[in-house]
Formats: C-alpha cells, structure tokens, sequence
C-alpha cells in the first residue's frame, strides 16, 4: 500500500534538471507525487550520507515481445544458470541474459530503475508485446513499433503523400498503443526477405521505388507533423559491417534541415554497434571519434550506447540481415522471424571476449562514444539489452564512465592490438555523479518526453533511488568497486510514493503504467485513411482488421498522452 506520506531526508540529491547537484537537501511526497511539504505523521527515510536520484529511466531495452520469447525458447542454457528464488514478495524466475517478465521487474527496480521502454516491436504481435509488459512488475514501460519497412508507409512515401503516411502512422500508434517511431534497417529487412542486401542510403527497395534516405526524412517529417514526444528512433543500416560509421553520420545528416528547434529530431540507437571504423574485421577500428565529433557540432541529434559487456547474452534485433551474418559467423544457433508487411527478426547467442580482437574494440567504441560527446544530454547508457549484454550490468557501466582506473584494469585485459586501434587510453574524462544521474535519468526522460519522470521538481512523480554511497567522500575514480556495489542495488528503490524496494530486496509489489501515444489527426482524414487501408488489409495481412487494433481496456494500467496533430 503507498505511504499517505514519505521524506526521504538529509540526502544528498543530484537532480540535473533542476540543477540540483550534490545538495544535501530532504524530498517530501504525497500521493505519488512530490510536494513541497508533509505533515508530522510522515514516515521518515534517513538517507544520511546517500546518493539520492530520480529512478533511472531505459530508453531502450529489449524486455517483452515475441522475439524475446523466441530468445528464451532458443536459450534454456540461459534459464538454468541464472535462477530467482520466490520471496515473501516475489515470484520465481528465471534467465541471465533474458529474465522472465517479473524477474525483468525485479532486478530492474533492485538497481533503482522505474521506467523502461521495450524499443522495437512488430506491430502485429504488439498486442503478445503488452501482455508481458503488464506481466512485468513495478517498473513504467511502453513500446516502440517497428514502421521502418512497413509496406503501407513504404507506398505512401513512395508517391510523396506525407500527410496519408501520417494519418496512417497515427492509426498505428493507436492501434498498437505505441509510443515512438522506430525504424530498423530501413528497406533492408524488406529487401532480406526477398534474399536480397542493400548498403547504402540511396540503395533502391525494389518494388517500392523508395530508398532508406528517403524513409527515414519522410517518417521525420512525419514525426513532427504529428507532434510525437519523442524523436524518430533509427537502428541505422549496416549494423555490424566494418566502415560503419559514415552510414551513421550520413543517417544523422539525412535530417539535418528538419531540424527547426534546438532539441534532437533524430536519435540513434546502440551506436557501439554502428561506430565501426575499417575497411574490413582484419582492420576494424572506432569510428566513435567521428561520430562523436558529429554529434558535438548538430543539435539535432541524440544517441545512445549500447555498451558491450564481456561475456554471455543472447543477440535479438529486428534486422534479419545482421542476425542471418552473425550466425554465419559465429557458427552458433540462430532463428529467423519474418513479420508479413512488417519487420523481420533475428536471434543468435553470442560471448563477447576479451582477447578477441573484434570484441575489444566494440567495448572500446560504447566507451569512447559517451567520454568524447560533450553534452550528457544527449548520450544515454544503454547496452541494447540483452545485445551488448544485460542490463544488470549498468553499475560496470557507470564504473567505466566514473573511474579510468576501472577503464585502464579492463583495458590491461583486452586483445593488445585492438587497444592500440582505440583512442579510449588516452581519454582522461571522468563522469561525475551529476552527469551519471542525468544520461540514466533526465535525459532519457527529457527525450521521451516524460515531463513527471527523470527528476525530483514539485510535481513530478515520486520515483526515487537512494544508493549508499557518499559522494562528498567517495573518490570515485579510485572506487570503482564502491560504485559498482552500491549501483548493484539501491538502499531504496521508491515507485510513485511506494518503498519497493530496500537494500537489494524487493519490499512490496505493483504494476505501473503502460503509456501510449494518440496524436489526433483530422476526423476526415483519418476517414479517408480507413476507407483506403481497410481493403489493403485483406489484400496484405491474414488476420481481419477488426481484430488488429488493441483497446486501451486490454492494458492493465494504460496512461495516454494525446497530441495535436498539424494535419
């Protein structure tokens, strides 16, 4: 049951949106939300001698969905060595590198997190998608669905009728109760299932006269026609192909003239994957100097890590193609996921090590990316979970960031000629605390647009994590194990007003909100749209339409937001 009331006192507070930094101040709440003030009666939470931030905020991790289930059928090795007890307040679970749906809440609110966005769904299975979402504990959660090599965007596009593709996208997002754009590969997954590759940007898709530049300036355009929170998010094209990095520059400048505001209208997505340098894996190196250097220059860009984390994970994507390669090139099992109009998909188990050369300079690329871009607001930690690894591995993550001590005792154990292709050695920036709180927390928020999440301002909703460490006399570049263990598993982890969990244990379950966007276009417009898809339908999916759109009564806790759309 939540708290009438709550403080959580005398911490010290690092809420980067309201330039809080370090502060040692107290944080009052009241029916979910924080307030200026309590009353005598509160029950009071000493966080002495504590770090205090918002709950952390992931923009991007692959926790529900149908390929996440194919990955944990592919993977019963994954379930037997990673097992979680039942407790007074949990369930039993399973899995490593893909949890289960309550441990997924669990190990997530553990670490102090509250919100996480599943980044890439089909929206033909997104209804199994927001099954599991709300059959995962505590934690907020939405989704993104898969538009980029959708057949009736791909047409609209083609023959220039934005304003049709936008009424149809907002359909969509209804539809599916999605939340953002998500574009993997564009064309190429299309083109995958006719046995066929595309490379470049101005590559035709055949039988649409269309091309990746093309799809993703149009779903740009799109997005702000539809006032949509969150920017379009791209998987760019040639994930996992030596040279890389251009594509990625060249994807971020594809819409540099649409940006008419200084925030981001295009963000990027597990760029480690997308940051290769090279001509061939004999000459593989970081493009991450590059791309940082873009980055640094044009406002109208964000992007996120996905950081590589040495070991066991189970590699899933909606790009067919690289999944089909990787395969190939591991020699290990794979599946293989076409969606009809929509996607395609791939999974592969894969071991990151540390004295492989290709793998070396992969953890170096996710690294070198978050040192060198300048500003935190825009670079996110992810690690693509379950892709570059788990996402219980944040706290390594952070320990890298804060400490080069951590940095320069992995680098010390990685492939000797892959540290010499990185310029990771040589880089002495150190993450403080402040800027940690705000690529886990308020910038992510700040990019979804979640205007109650990522900070600690009257109003906002009262998610909160308390670590036990002390800034004011913790060196963190010489502590990289006080970090790691005090961001394994927050003192207290409190979701809208509700202690849910306390050192490490979860105290208490709930369900949270599942948010979905609704951009509300032109009555006859949306008319003319359903008269014209209506017999595409038949034509296109095996599945009547009638049973294609999910209502809102089928979410456990939906949380709507609506947008005025410009059409």
């Amino acid at each position: 049951m939540m708290e009438k009331e709550l403080a959580v006192v005398n911490g010290l507070v690092f809420d980067p949106l309201n330039r809080i930094d370090g502060e040692k101040l107290d944080i009052f709440i009241r029916g979910g939300k924080i307030v200026e003030s309590v009353g005598k009666k509160a029950r009071i939470i000493n966080a002495s001698g504590k770090t205090v931030m918002p709950g952390g905020v992931d923009i991007h991790s692959h926790i529900a969905g149908s390929k996440v289930n194919s990955g944990r059928l592919l993977r019963p090795e994954d379930h037997r060595k990673d097992v979680e007890p039942r407790t007074r307040h949990t369930y039993s679970g399973v899995g490593y590198s893909i949890p289960s749906t309550r441990t997924t809440g669990y190990r997530y609110t553990k670490m102090g997190y509250t919100t996480v966005f599943e980044p890439a769904t089909p929206p033909l299975k997104t209804r199994h998608t927001h099954e599991e979402l709300d059959a995962t504990p505590i934690i907020d959660k939405g989704c993104f669905p898969l538009l980029g090599n959708n057949w009736f965007i791909m047409e609209y596009l083609s023959s220039g009728r934005v304003k049709e593709c936008a009424a149809y996208v907002a359909w969509m997002l209804k539809a599916t109760k999605g939340y953002a754009i998500k574009i993997v590969d564009p064309g190429s997954v299309e083109l995958w299932g006719w046995g066929k590759f595309l490379k470049g940007l101005d590559d035709p898709i055949a039988n649409f006269n269309i091309t990746p530049r093309e799809i993703i300036r149009g779903l740009c355009k799109v997005n702000k026609i539809l006032n949509l929170p969150h920017a379009i998010h791209v998987h760019t094209n040639n994930l996992g192909s030596p040279g890389n990095y251009r594509t990625t520059i060249e994807t971020m400048d594809a819409v540099r003239d649409l940006a008419d505001e200084k925030k981001p209208v295009i963000h990027i997505t597990h760029v480690q994957f997308t940051g290769f340098s090279g001509s061939s894996w004999l000459n593989l190196g970081s493009g991450a100097p590059e791309i940082a250097d873009y980055v640094n220059k044009h406002s109208h860009v964000s992007v996120d890590l996905g950081q590589v984390i040495f070991g066991d994970t189970t590699t899933m994507t909606a790009d067919g193609p690289f999944q089909y390669f990787l395969h190939k090139m591991s020699g290990n099992k794979w599946t293989n996921g076409d969606v009809e109009v929509e996607t395609g998909s791939g999974i592969v188990p894969f071991r990151y090590r540390r004295s492989n050369y290709v793998n070396a300079v992969q953890w170096g690329i996710g690294l070198e990316l978050a040192l060198l871009v300048k500003d935190p607001w825009r670079v996110f930690m992810t690690t693509d979970h379950p892709n570059g690894g788990p996402f219980t591995s944040y706290p390594k993550v952070i320990a890298w960031l804060m400490s080069k001590k951590a940095r320069e005792k992995t680098l010390s154990k990685i492939n000797k000629t892959a540290k010499k292709r990185l310029d990771l050695p040589s880089i002495e920036r150190e993450y403080t605390f402040g800027e940690i709180s705000t690529i886990t927390r308020a910038a992510p928020a700040e990019s979804l647009g979640l205007k109650n999440k990522g900070h600690l301002g009257l109003g906002a909703d009262a998610d909160i994590a308390v670590y036990d460490i002390d800034p004011s006399k913790t060196d963190p570049e010489q502590s990289p194990r006080v970090l790691r263990r005090a961001f394994k598993e927050a003192s207290y982890t409190i979701k809208t007003g509700k202690v849910v969990s306390k050192e490490g244990q979860i105290a208490g379950t709930s369900y949270g909100e599942t948010f979905y966007v609704e951009s509300i276009v032109s009555p006859s417009l949306e008319a003319d749209l359903l008269k014209e898809i209506t017999p595409k339908f038949k034509d296109y999916y095996t599945i009547e339409m009638d049973n294609y759109p999910i209502a809102e009564s089928f979410l456990k806790n939906p949380s709507r937001i609506p947008c005025k759309a410009e059409v």
